[in-house]
């Protein structure tokens, strides 16, 4: 549609969304010279990103992971993440990102953002207490740690007072940066919900029409729209449209999270990429998973247990359909409940006990002998400190005794999704004939990223920080 010139707000970039994508974008564009406005559907800043621990991926040798005693290198961490963002992976916008990674690094620094020097080695969903650098994406694990030298990437912001799943870092991430943006000059409203974007009879986007309260407003852009409203996850019609497996499953989102940046920008033509593509999260305690093994409906293994939680939900739920149950022995259930990294919610019994696998095969129904079978070439293995069949660590490799039990994880699984609008990697958006929409960018969970059919904690705040930069600079740019 066409815009009068009849507008409720002007800056020079407007940005839609406060969360991760949008403050980067917001400062950088406010440095570049530019006058922004923040519109933000919610009543206040932050997104997701403030509720999430608050991961960053990041390498190459940054100062955190050099004091923790790590070296790694730009051609190390590309060599992983080629791998470990599934099929359809971006090698070219990989490439770029990890070239960028360690000035991405100090950026965040710069910008107030606090990092403790401090590595977690411990599997967990997150560090327990104020420590900065952990594994979040199974580099350490196989097969990811024969393709390159393995390296920490989980960069976390320090905080106090943290609680796993309830009181994260993502909040110490987005505070900074915030404050950074409004020392900057850039401006916010809340409780806009944006719906509309606006064009000039020549195509340009030129604005964006939005609700507050009810009320009409429209808000115009002199330089260019920043789409930065997160993903699709909790929009109901668009996940049975293009990612149903995860249909009717908790979305590890916040509800604001419905699409609509994407709906918009496909109103004029955008074009769409890795749309059926999910991070799949796996409920289980991790300390617990690396102790045990996770077996399938046959009774197999499937899945080196020590890996990265969201590697093991990814499989559970596309290759095994979701029925899976993890199989441990008394002492490696005390273990892991006594671990300081164990996470408070997932300190369940099991769902079965029995004297002898003969048994607890029995009673979750397996076939007769598969559990059997499986355990005893598990055992044998791990009383020589190997795992030839899927090649868990050997710190994690021990006999499974009696008596033995098992978790029933039959759908224990959620997670949000991963495509979006495609974009240059200036994060302009690109129309369905190839061609950049004039005065239209995006970056965060609206846009296709790094990741395809794969995930690492901390690719959605990393790259939806450092294509937020970069959307933001070339929307001042005009």
């Amino acid at each position: 549609m066409s815009a009068s010139e009849q507008w409720d707000y002007e800056a020079d970039v407007v940005i839609a969304g406060y969360g991760i994508a949008g403050v980067s974008a917001a400062i950088e564009a406010a440095r570049a010279g530019a006058d922004v406005l923040v519109i933000e559907r919610a009543g206040g800043w932050g997104g997701a990103a403030a509720l999430a621990g608050g991961f960053v991926y990041l390498g190459g040798g940054t100062a955190i992971q050099k004091a923790c005693g790590f070296d790694d290198s730009v051609e190390a961490m590309r060599a992983f993440l080629n791998v470990a963002m599934g099929p359809g992976a971006d090698e070219v916008r990989i490439a770029d990102y990890c070239d960028g990674s360690l000035e991405h690094f100090d950026w965040l620094v710069d910008c107030g953002v606090p990092f403790k020097p401090e590595f977690w080695g411990e599997p967990g969903w997150e560090p327990p207490g104020d420590q900065g650098l952990m594994y979040t994406g199974g580099e350490n694990s196989y097969p990811f740690n024969t393709i390159a030298a393995p390296a920490p990437r989980g960069h976390v912001p320090q905080m106090t007072g943290k609680v796993t799943g309830e009181k994260g870092g993502g909040y110490m991430l987005m505070k900074p940066l915030v404050d950074t943006a409004t020392a900057l000059g850039v401006r916010s409203i809340y409780d806009v919900r944006a719906h509309e974007l606006l064009t000039a009879s020549d195509g340009r986007v030129i604005g964006v029409a939005a609700r507050q309260y009810g009320n009409p407003m429209r808000v115009r852009a002199r330089r260019g729209v920043v789409l930065a409203t997160g993903s699709f996850a909790y929009n109901d019609a668009m996940i049975a449209q293009y990612a149903p497996r995860i249909a009717g499953k908790p979305a590890a989102s916040v509800e604001e999270h419905d699409g609509q940046s994407i709906r918009m920008a496909q109103a004029l033509g955008a074009d769409l990429a890795h749309m059926d593509a999910t991070e799949v999260a796996f409920f289980a305690e991790p300390q617990l998973v690396a102790r045990g093994i996770l077996v399938n409906g046959r009774g197999q293994r499937y899945v080196p247990e020590d890996t990265y939680p969201g590697r093991i939900g990814q499989l559970s739920l596309y290759h095994q359909d979701d029925n899976v149950y993890l199989i441990f022995d008394a002492q490696a259930h005390e273990e892991a409940m006594a671990s300081t990294s164990s996470t408070p919610f997932f300190k369940t019994p099991p769902t079965w006990v029995c004297e002898t696998v003969a048994e607890l095969e029995a009673e979750i129904g397996l076939a007769p002998g598969s559990l059997q079978a499986t355990v005893a070439a598990y055992n044998a293995g791990a009383e020589r400190g190997e795992d030839p069949l899927l090649f868990k660590k050997a710190q994690w490799l021990r006999p499974i005794g009696s008596p033995i039990g098992a978790l029933d994880l039959r759908g224990h699984t959620g997670g949000f999704t991963l495509g979006g609008l495609l974009t240059t990697l200036d994060a302009e958006v690109l129309h369905v004939n190839g061609e950049p929409i004039p005065g239209l960018f995006a970056a965060g969970r609206a846009a296709a990223g790094l990741a395809a059919w794969g995930y690492a904690s901390g690719v959605s705040l990393g790259d939806g920080s450092f294509y937020g930069r970069r959307a933001g600079r070339a929307a001042a740019k005009g």
